[in-house]
């Protein structure tokens, strides 16, 4: 519904073809201002149709949504003892989305026991305040030991309630607009996953039942790799061990493929 309010302000073109519905844009730089807004603002409708709530979306998304879930429904739900040891680990894991953590490194830096840090995100899951994606390697094989994994909030928003809302220049982009893509997946059969091992990574991987890669996507916020193919090492050489023959990355504003090593990259904005 969103795309096609879009549509209809001209600002995102939807073309219906065999394999599916195409997008592109001819305002990117309205678009991405838009698409700004929704970061800060956006992925709740109560947001977007009460007048009231949007002077102040921030407020509302913190003590209607987020605060109520910590302090109320959590603790009584499942017994919490230590609400402000819940909320700090939220807070933290929030001001970090999209970055990889282990439960040692949380363990040692919160002074809070690893199967207690377990269960708040257990928790935090349950609330659908958070999603935990695992990692794989450059074969697309899990790890049998799952020391690392990354937390994503199921709405980059919540980021901006809690702290500040960002612009399109802020360092803290790339993860949130990761954080947007990957939230967009979520709710799909196809596990995700991240990929990363000694010397690469590759930011979204979804995988088939056979344990093979069906897709693979680079999230970015840069229009820089558009032109340097050649940084995109990590990506190259795992869709090339996966045997895939296309892959996508996100950029700021620019669009098109590219094909290196007989690999089709092709390049969309993010918005």
């Amino acid at each position: 519904e969103y795309l096609f309010l879009l549509d209809k302000l001209g600002l995102v073109n939807i073309e219906e073809q065999t394999d599916g519905l195409v997008f592109s844009t001819d305002s990117i730089d309205e678009l991405n201002a838009h698409f700004v807004d929704y970061l800060n603002f956006g992925g709740y409708p109560e947001v977007v149709l009460s007048e009231k709530i949007r002077t102040d979306p921030g407020r509302y998304i913190k003590s209607d949504i987020i605060d109520k879930v910590l302090l109320r429904d959590l603790p009584t739900l499942y017994g919490v003892q230590d609400i402000q040891e819940l909320n700090y680990l939220f807070t933290s894991l929030a001001f970090n989305t999209a970055g990889e953590v282990s439960l040692e490194d949380l363990s040692t830096g919160s002074g809070v026991a690893k199967n207690t840090i377990k269960k708040y995100i257990e928790y935090l899951e349950a609330a659908f305040l958070l999603r935990t994606v695992h990692r794989v390697d450059q074969s697309a094989k899990r790890f049998k030991r799952a020391n690392f994994f990354k937390i994503y909030l199921t709405n980059p928003s919540i980021r901006a309630a809690l702290f500040a809302p960002v612009d399109a220049d802020d360092a803290a982009m790339g993860s949130l607009v990761e954080t947007a893509i990957f939230s967009q997946w979520f709710h799909q059969d196809m596990p995700l996953y991240y990929a990363r091992w000694r010397r690469g990574e590759v930011d979204i991987v979804a995988l088939k039942e056979n344990q093979k890669a069906a897709w693979a996507v680079e999230a970015k916020w840069s229009d820089r790799y558009f032109d340097h193919c050649d940084e995109l090492k990590s990506l190259v050489g795992f869709c090339q061990k996966q045997k895939l023959t296309s892959a996508t990355v996100t950029t700021r504003t620019l669009s098109g493929t590219k094909l290196i090593r007989d690999l089709a990259l092709g390049f969309e904005p993010a918005s």
